[in-house]
């Protein structure tokens, strides 16, 4: 009988080894799915997220499970399309940009716009939101009329018209 606990003991003792890898494995993914997609705060459906538990495990916390994160689809511009059509970082963009066209203040930087939103203007931060604007440009949206200096496209107004 001692024999069979000692054995019991060992066993526990390689499963909580185990688990605790296994919780740091899932840490690691989340971690690693919101460096891969930065720019979207929309996770993926609990009907798409694939069950990263072990046999017999609990669930893990709902934003572990979801670390995958896809990217954010930014449609082309077009006249009448509203910003509810981007995602709220893409609209937050949008609106200190408008702000600034409406206060006279002309084009804004990457930098600026990290500052604005409240970030550490660190480099890491700093790219994501030219990311972001790049790709804004890129579907028309934004202008860049100036290297690394960001207004609306013409025809974009504010958050509702669209046009």
């Amino acid at each position: 009988m001692d024999e069979l606990r000692e054995e019991a003991d060992r066993i526990q003792a390689e499963l909580a080894v185990a688990e605790r890898e296994w919780n740091e494995w899932v840490i690691a993914r989340s971690r690693v799915g919101e460096v891969l997609a930065p720019d979207d705060g929309d996770a993926v459906g609990p009907g798409t997220s694939q069950d990263l538990r072990a046999p017999g495990e609990q669930p893990v916390q709902h934003e572990l499970q979801e670390a995958a994160k896809p990217k954010s689809m930014v449609p082309i511009w077009r006249a009448g399309l509203a910003w509810s059509a981007l995602s709220v970082d893409y609209q937050r963009i949008l609106q200190a940009l408008a702000d600034r066209n409406r206060l006279g203040q002309g084009l804004l930087t990457c930098q600026e716009m990290a500052v604005a939103f409240g970030l550490d203007p660190v480099p890491g931060k700093v790219e994501a939101l030219r990311s972001k604007a790049k790709r804004l440009v890129a579907r028309g949206w934004l202008a860049e009329p100036v290297s690394g200096r960001f207004t609306l496209a013409k025809g974009v107004a504010g958050p509702g018209a669209g046009s």
